[in-house]
């Protein structure tokens, strides 16, 4: 595109591939960040005149804050459809939907499943009663014999979810239409040497001081409930912290590569780092509400979710949220003769480009090219204005700093675009 095209102008990347397929029938997006793509499928597919009330229907959901929606399937957590530590791009799919259907996903949180202790003695040793521990814990841990280990993650993940038509090249747009808390407690591990302060970060420097904290206390279990409307975490007494879950993990299966962060062999990629297939990003802010745009590397995208999170911090700099089992409702769409290099999200609010590297400044590097190369090709700025506005206007948050890769994403208002 020209640096100077004009200022409507829609991001419209090109198919690696170059090849055409028929697209699928799906429900209208939001205007946004795939306007270009959702006038792209109309024009082509010619969706039901009533599509106007469908898009309208599916932005109340979205905007909807944590309550319970319908879907079209439902995916529980047991332990056939629970993976440990990495993601399968050969495992048999626990659904195949369509594309513009709704799921609901149970995920399950690793703090009590895969400790070697018996999932009773070790929680009820926390505090937690017997009737609180969910009989997927003492399932998925009672199936850990002959489970790949040491495979470069601790996280549980739901899935794979096959999305009909989905190629690679293509994009999995998927609408987070509701995340729910399924239990009243969630455990948040600290260490002296945990986080930012482990040996092996990357930030760290022969000398540096660990923090005072003996083995026995770093194990916080947190109880949450809901005062005055409100969700929230009792971390104590007088320090009540806001629910916000999300899932930590949002991803397609890779394409993994040796040499590549977290994949420790042939077609194995850990779970701990994220990469251009999602994965582990800890974006607290991929929410309910908010839409996130995915790669596909393999045909059905299969889509996986898990590492559920009630509240974390920007950063997540003691190296865990608070672990909390969610259930999550998404709709799965895909975007074909379209393709993006790394995962992208839109809310209400802001168009949000992530960055992703194992060096935190080339990940705000990578994060700025994004902002840049976005307000050039959606927008029609030259890369000089869109630099400028990227410095005056756009946020750069570190979204985590303890997975192999780290996570910056410049967030852009939308209010400061007229049109």
């Amino acid at each position: 595109m020209s640096n100077d095209g004009p200022a409507n102008s829609h991001w419209t990347p090109t198919r690696p591939h170059g090849e055409s397929r028929p697209c699928l029938p799906r429900p209208a997006s939001r205007a946004g960040l795939f306007a270009s793509l959702a006038l792209a499928v109309t024009v082509a597919c010619a969706p039901p005149a009533n599509d106007a009330a469908s898009a309208g229907e599916a932005s109340s959901q979205s905007a909807a804050a944590t309550q319970p929606v319908e879907a079209d399937h439902f995916v529980p957590s047991t332990p056939e459809n629970v993976t440990w530590g990495w993601f399968p791009i050969d495992k048999e799919p626990v659904l195949r939907v369509r594309s513009g259907e709704t799921v609901r996903v149970n995920t399950l949180t690793s703090a009590g499943a895969t400790q070697d202790e018996n999932p009773v003695d070790f929680l009820t040793g926390l505090g937690i009663p017997r009737e609180e521990i969910h009989q997927d814990v003492l399932d998925f841990w009672a199936s850990r014999d002959g489970r790949p280990r040491d495979v470069g993650g601790g996280h549980l993940i739901t899935g794979p979810i096959h999305v009909e038509g989905a190629e690679p090249g293509d994009v999995l747009e998927i609408e987070i239409l509701s995340v729910e808390t399924r239990a009243n407690w969630g455990i948040n591990s600290t260490g002296a040497r945990s986080g930012v302060f482990s040996t092996s970060y990357p930030g760290f420097r022969e000398g540096d001081p660990a923090l005072d904290i003996p083995p026995e206390s770093g194990r916080h279990v947190i109880r949450t409930g809901v005062v005055d409307g409100v969700e929230v975490a009792f971390l104590a007494d007088d320090i009540h912290v806001p629910l916000e879950p999300f899932m930590g993990i949002l991803a397609v299966a890779p394409d993994p590569a040796m040499g590549q962060p977290g994949v420790t062999a042939p077609g194995v990629q850990g779970s701990t780092p994220p990469g251009a297939f999602g994965g582990n990003l800890d974006v607290k802010h991929l929410k309910t509400g908010t839409t996130v745009y995915l790669p596909v590397f393999h045909p059905g995208g299969l889509f996986y979710v898990g590492d559920p999170h009630g509240a974390q911090g920007d950063g997540e700099v003691s190296g865990t949220a608070i672990e909390q089992s969610l259930t999550g409702t998404f709709r799965l769409s895909v975007h074909q003769d379209r393709s993006i290099e790394a995962p992208m999200a839109e809310n209400d609010e802001h168009y949000i480009l992530m960055g992703i590297d194992i060096d935190l400044d080339r990940a705000t590097r990578h994060a700025t090219r994004a902002v840049v190369d976005f307000l050039v090709e959606e927008k029609g700025l030259t890369p000089a204005k869109a630099l400028s506005l990227a410095s005056i206007a756009v946020d750069f948050r570190i979204n985590e700093v303890v997975d192999i890769t780290q996570v910056v994403s410049g967030f852009i208002p939308k209010s400061v675009f007229l049109r």
